[in-house]
């Protein structure tokens, strides 16, 4: 299955297993930049690591800080292998710009519609540069 996807901010393709968040997220205080993961003891997926993982994000709980905790992210080598967002968060993917800037190697990151992220629970999913988002290990997968 293979689903196109309008790119927010490019970089390099990404695969790993779809991480695909039950709820909006701040990434300032409720994800620990050095370990990627999940902070928040009040979310859902606590514990849970962002790192290698395609990230679906239903919505975030804004912060201006959130561009720099994805920055640091990228620098510690534990940023999602692509992000999937169902609305632009321009806070957020200012940090993919900056550290794309810096010279670090950044994730793709695309919009999909909410509707669509449940068919990529529990899968191997790739997001390539294209913004093509497909489950690994089926017939129409590139």
């Amino acid at each position: 299955m293979a689903t196109p996807a309008e790119i927010l901010v490019p970089g390099a393709s990404g695969e790993g297993p779809a991480l695909v968040l039950s709820a909006p997220i701040s990434f300032w205080g409720g994800v620990d930049p050095k370990s990627g993961r999940i902070a928040d003891v009040r979310h859902p997926q606590c514990g849970q690591s962002l790192s290698g993982k395609v990230l679906f994000l239903p919505g975030t709980i804004g912060s201006s800080s959130a561009s720099a905790v994805l920055m640091e992210l990228v620098h510690a080598g534990h940023a999602p292998a692509a992000l999937v967002l169902h609305e632009p968060d321009a806070i957020l993917l200012l940090g993919l710009i900056v550290a794309r800037e810096m010279g670090w190697e950044t994730p793709v990151a695309v919009k999909l519609g909410r509707d669509a992220f449940g068919a990529f629970t529990g899968k191997q999913v790739r997001v390539g540069g294209d913004g093509e988002v497909a489950i690994l290990g089926t017939d129409s997968a590139a």
